[in-house]
């Protein structure tokens, strides 16, 4: 028989654990420290500016402005999802991405099933299950 390959999304997710907790947490702060990093650089470039200028430049400001409130709401996004990590126990199973893989389909095959999406199961860093 002659098969097909298709790619099909596959979800991957993650058995929280206390050493997982924690890198998730430190990624995120780490993450949270960069922004912080970048919103007080386009402030002191917006500084700068100024005094190069002599003149409030008001396209450049807003543009300036612009930039440090998309890194401000990451923060806040950051930080909702870090208070919603502390909340989540021991166990729990987390989505951490999707990525696409090969399914090879033959006549024969069911559909519904090959449609289906496939998940697997990771645990500190070891494939637990494939569902």
């Amino acid at each position: 028989m002659i098969g097909l390959q298709i790619i099909q999304t596959v979800i991957v997710k993650q058995i929280l654990t206390e050493n997982s907790k924690s890198e998730l947490l430190d990624s995120s702060q780490l993450k949270k420290q960069q922004l912080q990093k970048e919103i007080e650089q386009l402030k002191f470039e917006r500084r700068k500016l100024e005094k190069i200028k002599k003149v409030v430049n008001t396209s450049a400001n807003g543009s300036y402005d612009k930039e440090m409130k998309s890194r401000a709401e990451k923060i806040k996004i950051l930080d909702f999802q870090m208070d919603q990590i502390h909340m989540l126990p021991i166990g729990s199973e987390i989505k951490e991405k999707e990525i696409q893989g090969l399914v090879e389909v033959v006549p024969g095959d069911n559909w519904d099933q090959l449609q289906a999406f496939k998940t697997i199961i990771i645990k500190d860093g070891i494939v637990q299950e494939i569902r």
